[in-house]
């Protein structure tokens, strides 16, 4: 039976902050279903709240499936940060078509957004949304605040604890942030609680915020926990502050100009060598229902069929790609979507086909993509099962949503975040090709004696496809925009064309840019 999180049975207090079509007001306390002093006289308290700043990574509402939505302008079920987050990461890109012509989709494929996208629109009010969550709580929770309180000392520490787990999520949603949008608004539970126009922070400016969070709070966040501890899975610790430094400074060179290898390689040292984590011998077990038994992942994003229902997340994930002679029973759901498919240039970066990692559906479905609204063409990707290891289903009984959780950060991604950092640099290579095939070893498919940077990104798409990794990894690569690189249905040309360089950052939501004047749009749109 699917283990409970904390936050997936603590009391969620209802938090009514939505955004709709536009906001200026990012700093803005959230109006709670109860009193908010009554919600933070209270020590106990604390922790339901934190749950619900965890439960932003995966619920979309109070209510759950639907009903209550966070973010109104969007179905709500599109609205999980997970799944937006995913389309973002993977439409535009080699690994993906979806057929679906819902609006917005179609354009995210193809690389034809315009400002009013709802999807790129829909992920800035979800990331603002988290982060607003995340300064009330911290502002609520200094300490001055709770001396007033009359809160005893050990509270006080407790408090305080969380505090650190409130920033690494804020830290987190604003990496998200600055990743997809570059330059942003900007607030911290230091700026004043009122309606105004927020600033904007440079692209530069945020990545050091970010940087120099993590390094704070690193050594503040409970000790890595490998597998499943009910009290501490799905919460953020030490390794999860290094895995974030690691990928931030991986794509430093991006985000700054200035490339930061050396770093990458300090912080995924610190999670291979501190974290206690290791590679599962079966790579399809990373991906159903008692996923939480891992020791490979390092954060998760928690679902339960039962406990927290939601459109989104692996519930997504896993029926968005079932369709055509694929049996849903199989992947322990009641059906299909019928939506998303793999490129041919994601299934020919597979040279092995026995590899445990070619999980494709082939049967009945064309390798070719001539018409993306066609489910056959592409090959569908049997990566999500709601089966756990000894076959059984997941706890809901109708199949509609699953047990899975989202690995957001995992060992193997470091290992080759490492090995990318070492040949760019110079640096360890041996080591490097160590971890490298250990994943071929995980996979069964043969080693090799020695790789380069290319090799790397082909390794990071037979092993991270489908992980919302994609657009960030062809960026740093230089192969998402121009010709360099084409892929089926690039550009809304079925061989793919070239795309102007600007397609590297989504825009700021229109509305937004026109209600507030402190608003510079992206360049290009």
């Amino acid at each position: 039976m699917k283990r409970y999180t904390f936050y997936s049975i603590a009391l969620l207090i209802s938090l009514s902050f939505s955004f709709s079509s536009c906001f200026q007001d990012l700093n803005l306390a959230p109006k709670y279903g109860i009193n908010a002093g009554t919600v933070y006289a209270d020590p106990a308290n604390y922790i339901n709240v934190l749950a619900k700043l965890y439960a932003g990574l995966s619920m979309t509402g109070n209510n759950g499936p639907a009903g209550d939505a966070d973010i109104s302008g969007i179905d709500e079920g599109f609205s999980s940060y997970v799944r937006v987050l995913w389309n973002l990461q993977e439409d535009p890109t080699d690994e993906a078509v979806v057929g679906w012509n819902d609006p917005g989709l179609p354009e995210l494929n193809t690389m034809t957004w315009v400002a009013t996208n709802s999807w790129s629109t829909a992920m800035y009010y979800r990331i603002f949304f988290q982060i607003a969550l995340c300064n009330e709580f911290i502002r609520q929770s200094d300490p001055a605040k709770l001396l007033d309180r009359n809160f005893a000392q050990s509270d006080i520490d407790r408090i305080t604890t969380y505090v650190y787990e409130a920033r690494f999520l804020r830290a987190l949603s604003y990496y998200h942030a600055m990743d997809l949008y570059a330059s942003v608004p900007f607030v911290t539970e230091a700026d004043p609680v009122g309606a105004y126009f927020p600033q904007q922070i440079s692209r530069t400016d945020l990545f050091s915020y970010i940087e120099s969070e993590l390094l704070d709070i690193q050594d503040k966040l409970m000790d890595p926990v490998a597998g499943f501890d009910p009290n501490v899975y799905g919460r953020a610790s030490k390794a999860a502050a290094w895995t974030l430094l690691a990928k931030l400074y991986l794509n430093a060179e991006v985000y700054t100009g200035t490339a930061r290898w050396n770093d990458c390689i300090t912080y995924c040292d610190k999670v291979i060598n501190q974290g206690g984590y290791t590679l599962d011998t079966n790579y399809s077990e990373l991906f159903i229902a008692d996923n939480h038994l891992s020791n490979e992942i390092i954060f998760p994003v928690t679902y339960d069929g039962s406990k927290s229902q939601t459109w989104g997340g692996t519930t997504f994930l896993t029926h968005a790609p079932v369709g055509g002679k694929m049996n849903a029973a199989d992947f322990g759901i009641n059906g299909g979507w019928a939506g998303y498919r793999a490129t041919k240039a994601l299934v020919q970066v597979f040279p092995d086909t026995n590899s445990d990692r070619y999980l494709f559906f082939k049967d009945g479905q064309n390798l070719e993509i001539t018409d993306i609204g066609t489910f056959k063409d592409g090959y569908a990707v049997a990566k999500w099962k709601n089966i756990d290891r000894n076959g059984v289903p997941g706890v809901d009984p109708v199949g509609n949503f699953v047990d899975i959780d989202y690995p957001m950060f995992r060992l193997a991604d470091v290992y080759l975040m490492y090995a990318e950092a070492a040949v760019r640099s110079g640096g360890n290579t041996t080591q490097g090709l160590q971890y490298i095939n250990l994943l071929h070893q995980r996979a069964h498919t043969a080693t090799v004696s020695s790789y380069d940077v290319d090799y790397v990104l082909d390794e990071r798409a037979r092993e991270l496809f489908w992980e919302a990794c994609r657009r960030t990894d062809l960026i740093r690569y230089g192969k998402y925009t121009g010709s360099s690189y084409l892929w089926p249905w690039k550009g809304d040309v079925l061989d793919g064309t070239s795309v102007p360089d600007f397609r590297r950052i989504y825009p700021l939501p229109e509305a937004d840019v026109v209600a507030n004047t402190n608003l510079t749009q992206n360049p290009g749109y």
